[in-house]
């Protein structure tokens, strides 16, 4: 861990563990070695006359190799692939050996059977992050915004001063702030889902050649697009080139951008809140703050959050913007972008535990809110021009500005003495009066 190169599987391998079973080199593998199996297990479904005759055990059996696949069989196609170079080979090898040792030699050369690499690449890599996700980053992500779900009806009645252009503006709730965010977060996941997972498999450039020369009876077309939704839980595109299109990879890279710009919009605004003495921190013993002043407590959960988010989406842009783009009906520069999907997922993951870890830290100081909210009767000037233009007072809004703007400070007593000096009816300015920064709020 000491001479990892990436943070991911060093100084955060442990928040990041979970993804190794989707993003790394054996993950990648192992997904391979499903689709293999999958593959050749439909096309004794099919069934093609030269498969017709195999045992069902012998299909429980490939079935049972995919479930118990383990990293040493993991590292055999690895050694096979430094003979052949070719990693994909390197598992059709495999799974051939696997043949002969499981009393199926005679079905050994229908592995890999009229496809092309990019058929098993194409179906594996988004099968693996769409598993990724539903069962990790998804899961991080929900406790981010069941943690501001529960904030927000807290704090629901909270009277807040809220600031527009960093200025004193229209007073608000805490609870509806913290609420925007959660409505955020759940319109990009509705959006999010709506993005289908898919793959491409039709051979070597998307047109089954092999399989239709080989056996022209056949609906290959049907046959694929049967085969990754029933076997796979995919979508197939079609027509494509060589590889899949990459565009509903790249629209859901752009969606986790998106929740992940919100993350960082939030971090930034709870930083902001703790810097305003809004927020206070619970203080954990043993923790330093800093190595010369030793009162800080700093909001490093949120610094944390906002670097990975901001690494994690340059990322995403990359790979959203790199990979639906190809020479012709294909050349190699996927292969390894797509070999670093999970690091932008890492980095998300990593930021969603310190948003978790940040949000279960903080200790509302209600006090600094009502005294900020004290210490702003200006921001009631809105309530005041409106009634005012209710009962068709003159100029209300002139007559507000000409009291409060650019003033350093206006109290209550410079609000009530403005509110005496009006020429409207006793009720209205007994309605005036109530009005405070404390409940001038709105409603939700």
């Amino acid at each position: 861990m000491l001479k990892a190169i990436s943070p991911i599987d060093g100084r955060y391998a442990n928040k990041t563990a979970d993804l190794q079973e989707y993003f790394s080199e054996y993950a990648l593998i192992k997904y391979r070695v499903f689709v293999e199996v999958q593959y050749f297990i439909a096309l004794c479904q099919i069934p093609l006359p030269q498969l017709v005759d195999i045992p069902s055990e012998k299909l429980d059996e490939l079935t049972r190799l995919v479930n118990r696949f383990n990293e040493d069989q993991a590292q055999q196609i690895k050694d096979i692939e430094r003979v052949t170079n070719h990693d994909v080979k390197a598992v059709e090898y495999f799974l051939k050996e696997r043949f002969d040792e499981l009393g199926l030699e005679k079905y050994r050369e229908f592995v890999h059977f009229g496809l092309t690499s990019q058929d098993i690449n194409n179906t594996s890599v988004p099968l693996s992050l769409k598993h990724a996700m539903d069962n990790v980053w998804r899961p991080a992500l929900e406790r981010v915004r069941e943690k501001l779900q529960a904030l927000a009806a807290k704090w629901a009645h909270i009277p807040m001063l809220a600031r527009t252009h960093g200025q004193p503006a229209s007073p608000t709730r805490l609870g509806k702030e913290i609420d925007v965010f959660v409505e955020r977060i759940r319109v990009q996941l509705v959006q999010l889902d709506q993005i289908a997972c898919k793959a491409k498999f039709g051979g070597a450039t998307g047109n089954f050649n092999a399989h239709v020369v080989a056996y022209p009876e056949i609906d290959w077309v049907a046959f694929g697009t049967k085969f990754v939704a029933e076997s796979l839980g995919m979508e197939r595109s079609h027509p494509t080139t060589q590889i899949e299109h990459y565009d509903n990879l790249a629209a859901t890279f752009q969606a986790a951008k998106r929740i992940n710009t919100i993350l960082i919009d939030l971090a930034r605004d709870i930083w902001t809140y703790i810097s305003m003495d809004y927020f206070k921190q619970k203080v954990v013993k043993g923790e330093v703050g800093s190595s010369a002043m030793p009162h800080k407590v700093n909001p490093i959960d949120f610094e944390n959050a906002e670097g990975n988010l901001g690494i994690a989406n340059a990322l995403f842009t990359h790979l959203a913007d790199k990979l639906p783009i190809s020479r012709l009906q294909r050349d190699l520069t996927d292969s390894t972008v797509l070999r670093n999907i999970g690091v932008p997922i890492g980095h998300s993951l990593i930021a969603f535990t310190s948003l978790e870890k940040g949000l279960n830290k903080l200790l509302l100081n209600e006090t600094k809110l009502n005294a900020d909210l004290e210490a702003n009767w200006m921001v009631v000037a809105e309530a005041i021009q409106n009634i005012l233009r209710r009962e068709g007072y003159p100029n209300p809004y002139e007559a507000l500005k000409e009291l409060t703007r650019g003033k350093a400070s206006i109290d209550q007593k410079g609000i009530h003495t403005f509110i005496d000096g009006l020429d409207v009816a006793d009720a209205v300015k007994v309605e005036l009066k109530a009005i405070t920064p404390h409940n001038y709020t709105g409603q939700v």
